[in-house]
């Protein structure tokens, strides 16, 4: 499956000329810059574009970014890092993909605002089974990927630290992301808002911090990516060698766990925005991709390979080797400071990843056809049975939850990927049109 992804994002950049790569300045100029230049709309049913994007990104910095790539170092060693990082320059065309046609594709919903996404992408060209597959998918998957991994995570860093109950962390979070979830998108967006940029410079700050203590690590670190990339010899130690293979598949695979690029679930957040430009929205999403994986993976990446906590055949796996990086560093403090963000990482995904999942009940189950009951009821039963499937998740096995979203993954990935690559022609199309105007202006 990783081979697929990483064929799309090869796709979208060459066909697009290697956009992401070559015009960095304007994503940051067409995304951040606004903020600063006007007012955003507002409209009692949407979000601005900045919260679309805060939602989606809240859904995507998450466990990846701290679990993730510690399961990705461990499994592939730390070559792996390297491969995730292509996977994110590729997946940053495929996500520009993904969230333009979702925009441009996007109707209006019954109560108001707007309904986009995968599945509607596929129903403007026809395709209703794989539409209707891809909502079931989602809906399954949000319950792992944006549910299981979340809380096994954040459970497992504060129990780590703190030793605090799993099944306890479980149930807090559970009540806390209900008052989140109760008050639909506007509420997530809006607590997406605030939360996303806190949590994201209070990590960076921390792994600034750890990279100077252990400054002296940072370039033998970059020099074990590099190798570890494209060294086909099997480095010894532990109780397996790693090679390029596995570099390849778990850096990739972690990767887009990470940032979701092909995945699907995030335009869905993104059509929920107030906005007249497609492929301005669809820099959002690259730009999301860009922060997620480029920025914070990287941190990650070298927090853990500087500070000299990783081993082949170590013990620690998951968050808890994020967290010894951390403490090796910081004392004890990294070790709090570390798992308080992992809980922020981990709780912000929790309620975007409610919203995909509620979404796609609403494609399945709330059209203009169901009856008003059934309208009311489907959405309120999947909040319920998502918010209850924390309980469990928090007390899984790590290796159970991890492969649980792998496949998961893998299968909202085909019939996203077969649509956008379908309707690729429309991509470059947009994205031409859109710098002609500008260059117009």
């Amino acid at each position: 499956m990783w081979a697929v992804l990483m064929g799309a994002g090869l796709w979208f950049t060459l066909g697009s000329g290697c956009w992401q790569i070559f015009h960095i300045g304007d994503i940051f100029r067409e995304t951040l810059g606004t903020l600063f230049q006007k007012e955003q709309k507002k409209s009692p049913k949407t979000v601005t574009p900045f919260q679309a994007m805060s939602t989606a990104l809240a859904s995507t910095v998450g466990t990846g970014n701290i679990a993730g790539v510690a399961t990705a170092i461990v499994a592939g060693g730390p070559g792996a890092v390297f491969w995730m990082w292509v996977s994110a320059l590729l997946g940053m065309g495929t996500k520009y993909a993904e969230v333009f046609l979702a925009v441009k594709h996007r109707q209006k919903a019954p109560g108001g605002g707007w309904m986009g996404g995968p599945m509607m992408v596929m129903e403007a060209i026809g395709w209703r089974v794989p539409a209707v597959v891809f909502a079931a998918l989602c809906m399954t998957a949000a319950l792992g990927v944006g549910n299981l991994t979340q809380v096994n995570t954040l459970a497992d860093a504060v129990y780590t630290v703190f030793r605090a109950p799993r099944f306890i962390t479980g149930a807090v979070t559970a009540v806390l992301a209900a008052l989140v979830v109760l008050g639909g998108i506007r509420s997530i967006a809006a607590a997406a808002e605030k939360l996303v940029p806190l949590m994201s410079v209070l990590y960076i700050l921390l792994s600034a911090a750890v990279l100077w203590v252990c400054r002296d690590g940072i370039l033998p670190a970059l020099q074990s990516i590099v190798t570890g990339a494209f060294n086909p010899r099997a480095a010894l130690g532990g109780a397996a060698g790693y090679t390029v293979w596995r570099a390849l598949r778990f850096g990739v695979s972690r990767g887009v766990f990470s940032n979701e690029a092909g995945l699907g679930s995030a335009p869905i957040a993104h059509a929920a925005a107030d906005t007249d430009s497609a492929a301005r929205q669809g820099m959002w999403g690259a730009l999301e991709v860009f922060i997620d994986t480029i920025v914070l993976c990287t941190l990650t990446a070298l927090v853990i390979l500087s500070a000299g906590v990783f081993s082949p055949g170590g013990a620690a796996d998951g968050a808890a080797l994020t967290v010894a990086a951390f403490e090796h560093a910081l004392g004890p403090f990294g070790a709090g400071a570390v798992a308080v963000c992992t809980a922020l990482f981990a709780f912000a995904t929790i309620p975007g990843w409610c919203f995909y999942g509620e979404q796609c009940c609403r494609y399945l189950f709330c059209r203009e056809t169901a009856g008003r009951l059934t309208q009311k009821i489907a959405p309120a039963l999947y909040r319920a049975a998502f918010i209850l499937m924390l309980l469990p998740g928090a007390v899984l096995r790590l290796d159970v939850v991890w492969r649980f979203a792998d496949v998961m993954n893998a299968a909202m990935a085909i019939p996203n990927l077969a649509a956008i690559l379908w309707m690729s022609p429309q991509v470059f199309a947009g994205l031409r049109e859109f710098s002609l105007a500008k260059r117009a202006c």
